[in-house]
């Protein structure tokens, strides 16, 4: 059934043939849907017939998020680390362990719970894709369990057995799991594979550590994403470009061969502010990497140690406050962006064939989701309701 909606006062869409701007943005507009798919955009004056028509009464609606880095699978609480980091206490990535030491205790039923409040949370908010990564197993077991339940969820799965090296393990027996027998009961569950790759760290994992990560995962069939340049100007981001991943994730800290590295090769750069926010370390410079010409994506990066908000729209606020993003730019990072970080044609943008995911807003403008922050304008807009 062809459902059209009607009275959109703005609609983005992604697609600069109807503005001339990255946002394609149509005034006055609507969108025929049907059968889960877009099958018309363009002016309310112009729609075809449809067998229902829904008013949205003059508010603007996108294409919904695509959250392209998120550790959604876990148990456990780590607000007192959160406070300690605001009293001045470092971060330095070993909080990971006592996430890892709840979430292997939780039952499956328990974890899937924990998980089914998530993405009804990030939903209710106008986030339609999600990518979800393992990490909190640190175990052969654990991590595929871990990986099956982010399945039932979403299709965009991520292996990140190499999180952390944890404390139990010696470092070289535990690189040889990673990338043996952990990789090969992961692999069946996973879309991609992910390293987090920063020497600064003593937890992590340093160039080359990485580099057998990604290319034992690319042995077996999973594409590459990297964490990347968090905490120092290390090696992540040159690896990724180099190994062809989808996207480098965070890009805190880059040096002039870095960004040089991101423009001239086909990697997406995604941005994590709310791990700044909660780390309180210094914002990356977005303005740096989109005056280079570089894709760059916006992500919550939801999880419990440092970033633990699922909300797209506080992402927004604070990549056009803290890293001198405009409104436009930080929308497009958060719904185009995400998709080409997922390697994904079929959301992120409004246009015939492309699916019908889409967000509503309470306002009129895109820009009200900077303009007006912590104000829950956005929600999944359920067509056909």
């Amino acid at each position: 059934m062809a459902i059209a909606l009607t009275g959109i006062g703005e609609l983005v869409t992604n697609e600069p043939e109807h503005d001339g701007t990255a946002l394609g943005i149509v005034e006055h507009a609507a969108v025929v849907v049907d059968n889960g798919r877009i099958a018309w955009v363009g002016r309310a004056v112009d729609a075809p017939a449809a067998d229902t028509e829904r008013d949205l009464g003059g508010r603007a609606v996108l294409p919904g998020f695509v959250d392209s880095h998120t550790h959604l699978v876990f148990a456990g609480d780590r607000g007192s680390e959160f406070a300690a980091r605001m009293a001045g206490a470092p971060y330095d990535g070993g909080g990971i362990a006592s996430t890892v030491a709840a979430t292997r205790g939780a039952s499956e039923d328990q974890l899937r719970a924990l998980l089914g409040r998530r993405i009804a949370e990030l939903r209710a908010q106008g986030t339609t894709s999600v990518e979800i990564k393992s990490g909190y197993g640190l175990r052969r077991d654990d991590e595929a369990r871990l990986l099956r339940l982010a399945a039932e969820v979403t299709g965009e799965t991520t292996y990140l057995g190499a999180h952390v090296v944890p404390p139990e393990v010696d470092r070289g027996d535990y690189l040889a799991l990673v990338t043996g027998e952990m990789l090969d009961a992961c692999a069946p569950h996973a879309r991609w594979i992910d390293v987090f790759c920063e020497p600064a760290s003593p937890h992590a994992f340093d160039g080359d550590e990485a580099r057998a990560v990604l290319e034992a995962g690319r042995a077996h069939g999973l594409l590459l994403r990297v964490h990347g340049n968090q905490l120092s100007a290390g090696p992540g981001v040159r690896l990724a470009v180099e190994l062809g991943a989808a996207s480098v994730d965070h890009c805190t800290y880059l040096t002039d061969a870095d960004v040089a590295a991101l423009s001239a090769g086909d990697t997406v750069a995604t941005l994590l502010p709310g791990a700044e926010f909660s780390t309180r370390a210094p914002y990356p410079d977005a303005r740096r990497l989109l005056d280079a010409g570089v894709t760059v994506a916006l992500a919550t990066d939801c999880n419990p140690g440092t970033s633990y908000t699922s909300s797209m729209p506080f992402v927004i606020a604070l990549a056009v406050r803290e890293m001198r993003m405009t409104a436009a730019e930080a929308v497009w990072a958060a719904t185009a962006g995400g998709a080409r970080a997922l390697q994904r044609t079929d959301v992120g943008r409004i246009t015939p064939g492309a699916r019908a995911d889409l967000a509503v807003l309470e306002a009129p403008s895109h820009t009200h989701l900077a303009y007006r922050p912590g104000v829950p304008l956005a929600s999944t807009l359920a067509v056909g309701e």
